[in-house]
């Protein structure tokens, strides 16, 4: 055998372990939320699996953990039939309801005795079906009309709690295997991706299952992967190679074989119980991390569900609970405008303050012109209002019916409110905007932004200050808040000699927060935090930066031809320039450093929560040490987290850190901690 065989074998060998690593560690971080590695290594350890791959192309394969975002954009979706229909449920509002769907349950199999149920959350997502042959995933598909639905095999691969490979396990690996759940968007993944659509101008998504729909339909699987999509898997349809007998084996089945699957499901016998359960989830869905819109009854034994069948629409085994809309009724008493960072003209309806799923709401975001004229909604309006997604409110619908005739249509100005030039709508754009650079407005926006915790993270200095110190002629530009003395401050209203002192250190800590913030803060359009770090990791500095070209900034991850020629215009322009010089003047860090690996990863594994202020260093001081040290700092408290950092005023934080048993440090006992 020549060498060049024997490195093949040896690279094969190697290529098999590593991908069964690869596999291994993230069904514990995608699905099982329990990492054993810290990413750093999960990452070292794909990083040779490509470098083989690349060596070895010829042992690629379709499902090896490098080729989860492989393929090229899609010209459309193919259509594809189900092996079995994927019959939509029947719905319920109430509990009447449910003991009457019961009812016809002990009818269709002729028994009055108590039958099993098994109970779970009803997931507002986009229902899937993925077939595995043998194991191994080979297509999937959307749900469509039931019978027929689109072929997203490319962005589904995308999702890390999908298995490309089925686990071995106690079941057996089914020959052939159709596999149903639900693709979601979590919720901090929908907040993080309307603050960047916001950032962008585009559209923002209404709600998690819009932007769940939106982001598997995306042509692109590249596009698709960065929305940190997930699943949960509730049920099977053809198979072969496989029996159960129930449905709750069927889920520990999914569970075995490698899928995400929603544990909180329960099983009952007392239809009166379940009805209980189902109700005390209207209350408490907030607390999940993704939407539900209800829960789902299904008879437990399958035996039971084929003697019951289905009618053409939806199966007799099962029903939908739909949760009452959280919903309400409110006045517009005006429609205001706010001006953004970027002279984006947005109109806020003012409302009559009313209760909204636990929060007090007096404004909902109108978003645009089209937006107002579409629903048609006016000035005394009465609306119907929600939380899309439960957190942004929104303004549903206008009843008619209320009208008075004494409401006034609104008429988008064509001027701007706070600087009075003209308010121009772009032709591709829904949204008006400002055309002066020099708008009050723009800078005071783009002060606030600079000194946001995602950029600069200037503790005391919020819109408030901001607007006292342009007011009080005291700043005009970013860079001039380097320059502001003690005397300066202890002039403004409402500023003791405290909070200066704790604002200039502030201010002087943030100089040091290094390249990715100073390029977020500075508010080039389109460049959002993700674009930001990955510009501040390849140049590491902005006079590289500054000298780049469009087809440089177009290698990178993240970076579009829309950002790349935003960032070309930003650094064309003198102004812009001119005050980065200024900012390099008064000693901003305009560099970004390599994060130093240390040897000794006594933190590696842990994760630790920081709250309150800490007698002699920073919060980001703090998080850098963990960090340094191979430790995670998380934004809250969860029973995952290791410790909670805590300081003085901390607050919600340390509470769920004693209620959930998470110990908790001091500065002096973290001290100790470290070499």
């Amino acid at each position: 055998m020549s060498d060049k065989m024997t490195s093949k074998s040896v690279a094969e060998a190697q290529i098999v372990e590593l991908r069964s690593k690869i596999n291994y560690h993230m069904h514990r971080y995608h699905v099982l939320d329990n990492p054993e590695i810290e990413d750093y290594e999960y990452d070292a350890l794909l990083k040779q699996l490509n470098e083989l791959e690349a060596k070895y192309p010829e042992l690629i394969t379709a499902q090896s953990p490098t080729q989860r975002v492989g393929a090229p954009p899609a010209a459309g979706f193919q259509k594809v039939t189900h092996f079995t229909p994927m019959r939509s449920l029947g719905n319920v509002f109430s509990g009447a309801e449910l003991v009457a769907f019961h009812q016809r349950v002990q009818s269709g199999l002729e028994t009055t005795a108590d039958i099993e149920y098994v109970v779970e959350h009803k997931i507002d997502g986009l229902a899937i079906n993925i077939v595995y042959e043998h194991g191994t995933l080979v297509r999937a598909a959307t749900r469509g009309d039931g019978a027929t639905g689109e072929d997203v095999t490319a962005n589904i691969k995308t999702i890390k709690s999908i298995p490309l490979e089925l686990k071995a396990n106690k079941f057996g690996i089914p020959t052939f295997l159709e596999v149903r759940g639900e693709v979601y968007m979590p919720h901090k993944e929908f907040i993080r991706l309307n603050e960047e659509r916001e950032e962008m101008d585009e559209q923002l998504f209404a709600n998690p299952r819009n932007a769940a729909a939106g982001s598997l339909r995306q042509l692109d699987p590249k596009e698709a992967a960065k929305r940190s999509l997930d699943a949960l898997l509730y049920g099977i349809g053809a198979h072969e190679g496989v029996a159960l007998t129930t449905h709750s084996e069927t889920l520990e089945f999914l569970q075995a074989l490698g899928f995400k699957v929603n544990t909180l499901y329960k099983k009952f016998t007392d239809v009166d119980a379940a009805v209980e359960y189902c109700a005390s989830w209207a209350d408490k869905r907030h607390e999940l991390p993704f939407a539900i819109d209800g829960m789902v009854l299904k008879v437990n034994h399958l035996a039971d569900q084929e003697m019951l069948g289905s009618t053409a629409k939806d199966p007799r085994w099962a029903i939908a609970y739909k949760f009452p809309p959280e919903q309400t009724t409110t006045v517009v008493e005006n429609i205001s405008i706010s001006i953004g960072r970027t002279g984006v003209l947005t109109p806020t309806a003012d409302l009559t303050p009313v209760l909204l799923s636990g929060s007090t709401i007096s404004r909902a975001t109108l978003h645009n012109e089209d937006y107002i004229n579409e629903k048609d909604i006016r000035i005394g309006d009465t609306v119907v209002i929600h939380k899309a997604g439960e957190i942004i409110p929104e303004v549903i619908s206008v009843l008619l019916e209320k009208r008075t005739g004494q409401e006034i249509p609104f008429v988008m100005p064509h001027t701007c409110p706070e600087c009075g030039s003209t308010a121009k709508r772009i032709e591709t754009e829904a949204a008006y905007r400002c055309s002066n650079p020099s708008c009050p407005a723009l800078i005071r926006e783009g002060v606030i932004h600079f000194v946001s915790r995602d950029a600069m993270n200037v503790d005391g200095l919020g819109p408030a200050v901001v607007t006292s110190l342009l007011e009080a002629k005291l700043i005009q530009t970013v860079a001039d808040l380097y320059r502001l003395t003690k005397e300066e401050l202890l002039t403004l209203e409402r500023m003791a000699e405290k909070s200066v002192n704790n604002l200039l250190a502030s201010i002087e800590t943030s100089k040091n927060a290094g390249l990715a913030r100073v390029l977020f803060g500075l508010g080039i359009r389109f460049v959002g935090i993700k674009a930001a770090t990955t510009l501040a990791k390849h140049f590491g500095s902005m006079d590289a930066l500054k000298i780049c070209t469009v087809e440089t900034l177009l290698e990178l991850d993240d970076i579009g031809d829309k950002i790349a020629q935003s960032i070309i215009i930003y650094f064309a322009q003198t102004e812009n320039l001119a005050l980065i010089d200024a900012l390099q003047q008064v000693g901003v860090k305009l560099t970004q450093d390599k994060p130093e690996i240390l040897h000794e990863q006594i933190f590696a594994g842990m994760t630790f929560v920081l709250t309150g202020t800490l007698p002699t260093m920073s919060r980001k001081q703090a998080a850098d040490i963990i960090e340094a040290f191979g430790g995670k700092v998380a934004g809250s408290v969860s029973k995952k987290t290791t410790y909670v950092l805590a300081g003085e005023e901390a607050g919600s934080k340390l509470e769920k850190a004693e209620k959930l048993g998470v110990t908790v440090l001091d500065e002096d006992q973290f001290k100790t901690m470290v070499p």
